[in-house]
């Protein structure tokens, strides 16, 4: 597999380059932002692995360039900031995945091979592409939601985490579920990113509509359902 590492700091980028060849990537490097740009719009990666704080432009004007041109492409941000709100910004930029430096070698390996057959699985289509409770309507060819026939407008993280809880609707999904099914990863469990998550589309739904339909299931997780 083909990977863009675009990383300006020297000893991160020794530790890269060695660490995925051992692991079977090739890999090529980019030590700052346009050079990045350029390169991973125009030869066919399989992968990026994007840091933050870049020289010339930052990884995440980066993220959002890619996605207007390769919305498929897989991105996996690298960078020191490990904050709640930092994690938020790298996923609401496009951003696939997020880890916080220092890493081990093993884990970035095993979140990259996870974008991948996320990126080239050959799950069976489900039976039906529309999900319906009380008055949102969710499209999962289209991937659009509407409530009240109004659309919702959503990030793309916002539509992942409501496609995950419509296709589960009356069931009660932890945390840790929503962590490994919306993100395809175990994220640090200090992190409240699902909570920050679930708030956002909680708001965004309520305000389109007159019916509760995420409600918290206290010491256990969240369910959606249509009444209270």
């Amino acid at each position: 597999m083909a990977v863009l590492v675009v990383e300006d700091e020297p000893s991160v980028v020794s530790v890269l380059k060695r660490g995925l060849a051992e692991y079977g990537f090739e890999t090529s490097i980019a030590t700052n932002g346009l050079t990045g740009l350029q390169m991973a719009l125009n030869h066919p990666f399989d992968l990026v692995v994007l840091d933050v704080m870049l020289p010339d432009m930052d990884g995440i004007q980066i993220c959002h360039r890619i996605r207007e041109q390769n919305p498929a492409l897989p991105i996996l941000m690298l960078t020191a900031l490990d904050s709640t709100e930092n994690v938020v910004t790298g996923l609401d930029s496009g951003a696939d995945d997020y880890m916080v430096k220092p890493f081990k070698m093993a884990e970035l390996a095993a979140r990259l091979r996870t974008l991948m057959r996320r990126r080239t699985g050959s799950e069976p289509a489900p039976a039906t592409s529309i999900y319906i409770i009380a008055d949102l309507e969710v499209n999962t060819d289209a991937r659009t939601a509407t409530r009240g026939q109004a659309p919702l407008n959503l990030t793309s993280t916002e539509y992942r985490l409501l496609e995950y809880l419509i296709k589960n609707q009356r069931k009660v999904l932890s945390r840790i579920q929503i962590l490994e099914n919306v993100w395809d990863i175990d994220y640090n469990m200090a992190t409240n990113v699902v909570d920050v998550y679930i708030n956002y589309l909680r708001k965004k739904l309520d305000k389109a509509g007159d019916v509760k339909l995420i409600h918290t299931v206290f010491g256990m997780g969240y369910m959606m359902k249509d009444e209270d």
